[in-house]
């Protein structure tokens, strides 16, 4: 579920003085899981892997790897657990792929009334292999879970305060320009008025073209912070990358280790994640997975190579649906974040038209129902997270969504919504 605000692309220009510290490329991570997002007003963040050479200008000027014809044969799903109340149009999802929409899905709904376990689709279009059930993926703004748990975890140990300000916690970072404290808190729920930061986006032929590019975190915040505040903090909602990308930067500076370690230790690990990691600079997805696409004028690209730098964390993480999936019930049940801080993740600021707490969103479906989850989306890549606060009803997707940064609502529309009723 993301919103339809997204970073604009800025001209990249040399490097901030002020640099982040130096990443290495990082171990292969922690658990399983994924799950819903909304409904009309839902938007899920898709993702890509896998580059060709070392990111070179070559390798970026190569064609893809992979393009062929939208028509490819369907097979019936593959289903291994089916005694969920909504297993029947769960199936029904399913059913068909790959078509325009995505060549692989995978979808796990669980609660206290029945379990659905099922995929479809190919692992990749060219052998058309039955896709894989339990493959990695690109987790998209899912990633923004991970970054709350762990801020929220500093916040219950004491080594924060979600009161802190951005000017007491990175000092020089924010210019004169803001007047007013941008606090923890503003950044979890989006409402620090801080605007967007340079970023890989523009027309699909510029993004491609740049797939293999390198953007430091220094100069995404440094282009960010250079357009001053779009509204003094708190004043409205805005859902933007930037949030999370200071919020790491904080945990860097309150722990003084790497963001990707923190993560790792507090929340992948203690989770049994094992699948999950962040990628670095790595332009590939480690390990078997299902290959993703983009649908160009009838014909889908590989586009599973890809550097995914101008995200981090907020977005960069890989994952797989159950690793996804013990995310979403390790922050639901406290797990995850001690539940002296828990709450924040299910309060909503009382903000006209706010829907997002600290790292979820809250989709009211009508009839008195209410769930609570995280989409995300990469090139390639569609994932969503969700859930009733009680877990009573869940859900995880992990779909190679054909056009996975433009079609969130519709894939959470198919793959997700129908588990809830």
């Amino acid at each position: 579920m993301h919103r339809r605000t997204t970073e604009t692309a800025t001209p990249r220009t040399a490097p901030s003085p002020r640099t982040p510290p130096r990443r290495s490329a990082r171990r292969p991570v922690a658990p399983f899981g994924a799950a819903l997002c909304a409904v009309t007003t839902l938007t899920l963040l898709g993702t890509a892997s896998l580059p060709a050479a070392a990111g070179t200008p070559a390798a970026a000027a190569r064609p893809a790897s992979a393009s062929t014809s939208a028509q490819s044969p369907a097979a019936a799903p593959i289903v291994t657990q089916d005694d969920h109340p909504r297993s029947e149009v769960l199936r029904a999802a399913l059913a068909g792929l790959p078509d325009d929409e995505a060549t692989a899905a995978v979808v796990l709904a669980g609660g206290s009334d029945g379990r659905f376990e099922g995929s479809a689709g190919v692992r990749d279009i060219r052998s058309g292999r039955a896709a894989l059930a339990d493959g990695r993926i690109r987790a998209g703004s899912v990633t923004k879970v991970v970054n709350a748990s762990v801020v929220l975890q500093l916040a219950a140990e004491n080594r924060l305060s979600l009161d802190s300000s951005v000017q007491e916690l990175l000092p020089g970072l924010l210019t004169d320009a803001f007047t007013h404290p941008v606090t923890v808190r503003n950044l979890l729920n989006h409402t620090s008025g801080i605007q967007a930061g340079a970023g890989l986006n523009g027309p699909w032929e510029e993004q491609y073209a740049h797939r293999f590019d390198r953007l430091p975190v220094a100069e995404v915040v440094r282009t960010a912070v250079a357009k001053g505040p779009a509204f003094d903090p708190g004043e409205q909602q805005q859902y933007l990358n930037i949030n999370y990308t200071l919020l790491a930067l904080i945990v860097e500076k309150v722990t003084g280790h790497p963001f990707e370690a923190e993560a790792t230790r507090r929340v992948l690990r203690p989770l049994g994640m094992r699948a999950s990691y962040f990628p670095g600079d790595e332009v590939g997805i480690r390990g078997a997975h299902n290959r993703g696409y983009q649908l160009v004028d009838g014909v889908r690209v590989d586009v599973t190579r890809w550097r995914m730098t101008d995200r981090w964390a907020a977005g960069d993480l890989i994952s797989s649906p159950a690793d996804l999936e013990r995310l979403l019930v390790g922050v639901f049940t406290g797990k995850a974040v001690p539940r002296s801080q828990l709450e924040e993740m299910f309060t909503v600021p009382e903000i006209d038209g706010a829907t997002m707490s600290a790292g979820l969103e809250r989709f009211d479906l009508g009839k008195g129902k209410v769930v609570w989850g995280k989409s995300g989306a990469r090139p390639g890549y569609n994932t969503g997270i969700a859930a009733t606060r009680d877990l009573s009803r869940t859900v995880v997707y992990g779909v190679t969504g054909t056009t996975a940064k433009e079609s969130g609502g519709p894939v959470a529309a198919r793959f997700g919504i129908p588990a809830f009723g």
